[in-house]
């Protein structure tokens, strides 16, 4: 079975979505952090 990873690197999270060969998602999972800014 054939299975896509998109990964999508933002400013505030990173998402990663798995679909299947039909493009119906299979998995999807986000994760915010916290941005840490230089004084």
């Amino acid at each position: 079975m054939t299975q896509i990873l998109a990964i999508d690197q933002g400013t505030t999270s990173s998402r990663a979505i798995i679909f299947d060969s039909d493009l119906q998602v299979v998995a999807q999972a986000q994760e915010e952090f916290p941005q840490h800014f230089p004084r």
